[in-house]
């Protein structure tokens, strides 16, 4: 037999990158066997077995001859199943079952059972995007994954239920028998009835003001206060009045949920912001992505573009909390292994919500707390001096009395708080947008702090003394400017005046301290 060669495309991921992979097979008259070369992980590896089951199966029996597929780039980790296809597809079209030119430029992805059946895999929606930005216009996808890939524009998505599919397609001529385009996919799940609004908060001014201009600046927020008082009502609703996702994150978005595995069913894209709470349990790699194998995101990259919220931050492990720390300044997560390094967008609102003791009951006059001094200083410790630092706002939430009922004890609605962010972000891209921020919690401290944006020295003076008695290091004395221009934009000012300064630095809890 002489020798015989197959091409066809796949993608292989690192992260949310993907890069064009040629699956290129090689069957020679030599004794029998099947290997697949170029950094296969173990799951890939074991694609002889899968491919050589679905092609008996599907009436299309491979050779019993010397196979070899390269995966190229072979410097390039691959990992997954989701080779499976193209694999098989490439050593089809070298045994001269299916016309090899016409699945040279498509890319295909997904798993084979041992009966034929192609099977979902993660991340075939950055698989897409990479096929996308390569100038790949036809990809095959499991029939799981078609409402994900089709949310990237200039792709012509194909649909395949099995392996025999693929074949007849590929069997016939490319005139007479054009590969099908998947239908649209639908979302039939029933719409939901209820959602959180920011109208259930009985009373509590100053912490719905919190939240207000936490999403109006983009700013994290502390809220410490006894059990029980809506620190975690407050929390929840903060993504009801944040601005909708742009197209380009709302992507990432969906991206990063394509490599966790959740279930993408419209081929719509979703412009809610994220909200993600993880248990206080959660392990540093739960928090900030990675594996054994394959290194997913975590946490903090679900909540990209939305709200990651940690309540009972007290009852964190110190090392997670502290893992933190360089995704709030940088936005992005850095994982690095012996083989890789993994980068996942990670720009998030962080929201915190503690107790002040483990017992949660030194409220005032602490009379009925359990904890020992040793205890509450430990507790509180948790949030070290550098996190904290981080954090824009930090707020008291106080017990509700009845008199906060009002007539029907309710407060302004979501509808209405978001109106008013709305106009506030658009104040914020009119005056950023030129420099490339689009909130002020982007800005950089030192653009603050000169000409054209400088302060006068008499609105600034209680923000100086802090930062020379040392309230206020120079990362908070930025942040707390960032905060009073959010005041100024919440209120209709084109600067922050005087009374915006004293009420951020009011909210950042150094007020007092500074007086």
């Amino acid at each position: 037999m002489s020798v015989r060669l197959g091409r066809t495309l796949s993608v292989a991921l690192s992260g949310l990158d993907g890069r064009l992979v040629d699956v290129e097979a090689h069957i020679s008259a030599q004794l029998p066997h099947f290997s697949v070369t170029g950094l296969p992980d173990k799951a890939c590896g074991q694609a002889p077995d899968r491919v050589k089951s679905a092609a008996a199966t599907s009436g299309s029996p491979l050779p019993a001859s010397r196979i070899t597929v390269n995966l190229s780039p072979a410097s390039l980790p691959k990992q997954g199943t989701g080779f499976d296809v193209a694999i098989a597809l490439a050593v089809l079209a070298a045994h001269g079952v299916i016309d090899g030119r016409r699945i040279a430029r498509v890319v295909h992805l997904g798993e084979l059972g041992l009966d034929g059946r192609v099977r979902g895999v993660r991340g075939i929606l950055p698989s897409v995007l990479a096929a996308a930005r390569a100038g790949i216009t036809h990809v095959v996808v499991p029939p799981e994954n078609v409402a994900e890939a089709q949310l990237v524009d200039g792709v012509v998505v194909h649909c395949a239920p099995s392996l025999a599919t693929l074949v007849a397609w590929y069997a016939a001529r490319a005139g007479v028998h054009p590969l099908p385009v998947a239908a649209p996919a639908t979302d039939d799940r029933p719409a939901t009835t209820k959602t959180p609004d920011l109208a259930d908060v009985v009373g509590q001014p100053e912490p719905r003001l919190a939240i207000e201009l936490a999403a109006v600046g983009q700013h994290h927020i502390l809220m410490n206060g006894p059990p029980g008082v809506g620190k975690t009502m407050l929390a929840e609703r903060l993504v009801t009045v944040l601005p909708p996702l742009s197209r380009e994150r709302a992507l990432q978005n969906h991206a990063i949920r394509s490599l966790t595995g959740d279930e993408i069913r419209a081929s719509e894209l979703d412009l809610t912001p994220p909200f993600v709470a993880p248990h206080h349990s959660a392990s540093m790699a739960a928090i900030t992505g990675g594996g054994s194998g394959v290194v997913l995101p975590g946490a903090i990259s679900r909540a990209h573009g939305g709200v990651l919220f940690l309540d009972e931050a007290g009852e964190f492990k110190t090392s997670v909390l502290q893992q933190l720390r360089q995704p709030l300044e940088s936005g992005e997560v850095t994982i690095a292994r012996a083989k890789q390094l993994v980068r996942y967008p990670a720009q998030f609102q962080l929201v915190m919500a503690t107790n002040p003791c483990p017992c949660g009951q030194a409220w005032g006059k602490g009379i009925d707390c359990v904890c020992s001094a040793l205890e509450q200083r430990s507790y509180k410790a948790k949030l070290s001096g550098p996190l904290v630092d981080r954090i824009d706002i930090q707020v008291v939430v106080e017990p509700v009395s009845r008199a906060a009922f009002g007539d029907d004890g309710a407060g302004e609605s979501s509808a209405v708080v978001r109106q008013r962010v709305l106009q506030a972000r658009g104040a914020q891209v009119e005056r950023w947008a030129k420099h490339g921020w689009e909130t002020n919690a982007q800005v950089p401290g030192h653009a603050l702090r000169r000409r054209p944006w400088r302060l006068p020295g008499d609105r600034t003076a209680a923000l100086d003394r802090a930062l020379d008695i040392g309230v206020l290091t120079l990362r908070g004395y930025d942040r707390t400017l960032r905060l009073a221009w959010s005041c100024a934009d919440l209120g209709g000012r084109t600067s922050p005046a005087l009374a915006d300064i004293e009420l951020a630095y009011t909210l950042r809890g150094v007020g007092r301290e500074a007086a």
